[in-house]
């Protein structure tokens, strides 16, 4: 099996983790703790599965690494800058 580690997979991975730190951590009032309600842990879950359903197409189109690397990492700024301005004109 040919493992192969894409943006798309860390991605996935960071916000993965942020949805089970979330859920299994204390609700407490200390300055650094992310609480999020559950309509963000949901919107985070929807956003998980995009990325790996992205991933994989990304994966079958794509037969070369360093392409899926440049390909997907120009989704994922291109992405945040999206996000970013979208949450500006709101």
């Amino acid at each position: 099996m040919n493992l192969r580690i894409t943006p798309l997979n860390i991605v996935g991975a960071v916000a993965l983790g942020l949805v089970v730190v979330n859920l299994l951590s204390e609700k407490d009032n200390t300055p650094r703790h992310i609480d999020m309600s559950g309509f963000y842990l949901v919107i985070l879950g929807c956003l998980i599965l995009v990325t790996f359903i992205t991933d994989l197409i990304f994966r079958f189109t794509l037969k070369d690494l360093k392409k899926i690397w440049i390909v997907e990492s120009i989704f994922v700024v291109t992405t945040i800058i999206l996000m970013l301005i979208i949450q500006k004109l709101a």
